[in-house]
């Protein structure tokens, strides 16, 4: 799959907008590597995400063939293990998007760690080619229906609303669905079949 050339500039907005989000935050940020608790439980990522990967895939099996092997022989192993109760197609890795498929997606694999997780080091061993799930999780960001600032419960423990709000990442996110609208792919799936694809 082709990542569009937006996608390098989005991903350098996002970035950024950490690294000043992290600046600020300063030590209310828990994130470091090796803390995995986000990187477990299934997520629904875009065909943008997907597309990263796959093409994060492509340059580790150039420049690492036996760490992506690695990943890839995870990313099989989770999709045996949970293909029979995937809520959508079990074969293309889609996820249903009916509100029943959606609903069974709500409680599926909330505890399983993501392929993509070194489990001895706790690296992301595609870390440069994550989801924006991933590259937005931590600091406070905009989130849901009534535009809520949420971040991880691990981050900021005795914060109060002024210093959470004085740390807020500002998410593109119409960038991200001008991009999306332009590779007309809607469908969305989880990172074992995308880096396996």
């Amino acid at each position: 799959m082709h990542v569009p050339p937006r996608d390098s500039e989005l991903v350098q907005i996002v970035d950024a907008s950490l690294a000043e989000a992290a600046r600020r935050a300063g030590h209310w940020l828990a994130c470091r590597m090796g803390c995995t608790q986000c990187c477990h439980g299934a997520f629904a990522i875009n065909a943008l995400d997907a597309g990263r990967l796959r093409a994060g895939m492509e340059a580790l099996r150039a420049s690492n063939p036996d760490l992506a092997g690695e990943v890839e022989r995870r990313a099989r192993a989770w999709i045996d293990e949970h293909r029979a109760d995937f809520p959508g197609d079990g074969e293309t890795g889609i996820l249903g998007a009916s509100s029943a498929d959606q609903e069974r997606f709500e409680d599926f694999d909330n505890d399983a760690p993501c392929p993509v997780l070194d489990p001895a080091t706790g690296r992301c061993d595609l870390y440069s080619w994550r989801p924006m799930t991933c590259r937005v999780f931590g600091p406070p960001v905009r989130v849901g229906e009534g535009d809520a600032l949420g971040c991880c419960e691990l981050c900021f423990a005795g914060a109060g609303d002024q210093e959470i709000v004085a740390c807020e990442m500002p998410v593109p996110h119409e960038m991200e669905n001008e991009i999306l609208a332009e590779m007309r792919d809607d469908r969305e799936t989880v990172v074992a079949f995308a880096v396996t694809r």
